[in-house]
């Protein structure tokens, strides 16, 4: 796109804010606004939020959207980053326009539902079951490790339809309402005191046949939309200028754009962390060696250099990554999901050998007034959440290197002749 294209729509979106930002108006309109228009997400298809747009089209909606600080497009949690493009996929027509317009207007928020007790990096062997009942499917089983699942109006749900096909095989995509008997999210406390997660337990739920997402035992491949999906959306972020607010059933859609704005505004005058994910950022690093005497010995010096050198890498790799829009090595998700988990390991060891005994205070009076604390604690997460650093490294190697899969001796055993997942007790 040239510059008078870029020119042009950057225009058009400035003229269509001027008519229609208003602050008196609800959040629940002006998601609504926003979507109609295709501005919500440019690059989604015209009707559920898009216009079918380039890169280089959305980047231009969202400059304009942010330069004049109005509140930016509904998440939902995974909702944008996840379901939706798993949707526009897979899904058929219906299924477009009734799940990814509620997604692109802020009326529904979205939880994924994988990972189980037994299931983790062996996310085939997922044992929560369906069974058809006429026009329904009754699901029972466990998974865990969802976030914001207790908030939830819809979740990303893989369950065993057919225990006689190999495991890879047997399994199907299911979009499901989490708003019915028969499921129960429990939040898990973490080790650094948060509640990021819940675990959810599913007791005969029911899920329409109309709302299986791809093929009836073709889940797996789904999956790896969604997966893929979700390694590559840790090259994104916030857009600064943009007012954020929560999009769902739970969320603030009733509230006026004015109310939003004004909470915005007053939360950003209140003292914001230092540390915006689960690494310490490098300046903040370097001023916490200065400040516990270790910046002239010769050893931190050179484990700071070190650190530095990789958190700036880092971000031109993230950067490298948004720009290709994931045709960069063709596992683009995966890289920026190592390097990242890599980068929060290193953060958490050198910052403990800084500040020494200090680390082990919690509080005020500790480091960086508890926050470091709450970052390093949180930081082995980052080699767990969206496939383990070693599920990684195959991917990489499988699609970006083009190496031969790993050998495996269950590829054609039947699932219920498996001893794997929830079935190893049995």
């Amino acid at each position: 796109m040239d510059a008078r294209q870029v020119g042009d729509i950057e225009d058009e979106v400035q003229a269509w804010v001027d008519t229609n930002w208003d602050e008196s108006i609800t959040l629940r309109e002006w998601w609504r606004r926003l979507a109609a228009a295709g501005y919500a997400y440019p690059r989604w298809p015209a009707g559920v939020g898009g216009i079918s747009g380039s890169g280089a089209t959305a980047r231009a909606v969202t400059a304009v959207l942010a330069r004049n600080g109005v509140i930016g497009p509904p998440v939902g949690y995974v909702a944008a980053t996840l379901a939706a493009p798993t949707i526009l996929e897979h899904g058929t027509d219906h299924q477009i326009r009734e799940l990814v317009w509620p997604i692109a207007s802020g009326q529904a928020s979205w939880c994924q539902l994988f990972s189980e007790p037994g299931s983790g990096s062996d996310l085939a062997s997922v044992g929560t079951r369906a069974v058809r009942d006429r026009d329904e499917w009754v699901v029972t089983g466990q998974k865990v490790w969802n976030s914001a699942a207790d908030r939830a109006d819809f979740g990303m749900l893989l369950a065993r339809t057919d225990p006689d096909q190999p495991k890879h095989l047997g399994i199907t995509y299911f979009a499901i309402d989490m708003h019915q008997p028969g499921v129960e999210a429990r939040p898990l406390r973490q080790m650094n005191g948060t509640s990021s997660f819940c675990e959810v337990f599913l007791s005969e739920a029911r899920v329409p046949a109309e709302m299986v997402v791809g093929e009836l035992n073709g889940g797996w491949k789904v999956a790896q939309t969604t997966l893929a999906a979700e390694r590559s959306s840790v090259a994104g972020g916030a857009t600064p200028g943009l007012h954020q607010a929560q999009s769902g059933s739970t969320g603030d859609l009733d509230l006026t754009v004015g109310d939003i704005v004004e909470r915005s505004r007053q939360a950003a005058k209140v003292r914001r962390s230092v540390i915006r994910s689960n690494a310490v950022p490098a300046k903040v690093m370097l001023d916490m060696a200065r400040r516990y005497g270790k910046s002239t010995d010769p050893v931190a010096r050179q484990d700071l250099a070190r650190y530095i050198t990789h958190v700036r890498v880092n971000g031109w790799t993230m950067r490298r990554i948004a720009a290709a829009g994931g045709c960069l090595t063709g596992a683009d998700g995966s890289v920026a999901k190592i390097t990242t988990s890599r980068i929060c390991q290193e953060s958490r060891d050198l910052s403990y050998r800084i500040v020494g005994a200090a680390g082990m205070l919690m509080g005020p009076e500790s480091p960086l007034a508890g926050e470091l604390q709450l970052a390093c604690l949180g930081s082995p997460g980052t080699r767990i959440g969206g496939g383990t650093d070693e599920i990684q490294m195959n991917v990489l190697a499988e699609r970006a290197l083009g190496l031969p899969r790993e050998p495996s001796s269950d590829k054609d055993v039947p699932y219920r002749d498996l001893k794997v997942g929830t079935q190893r007790s049995l």
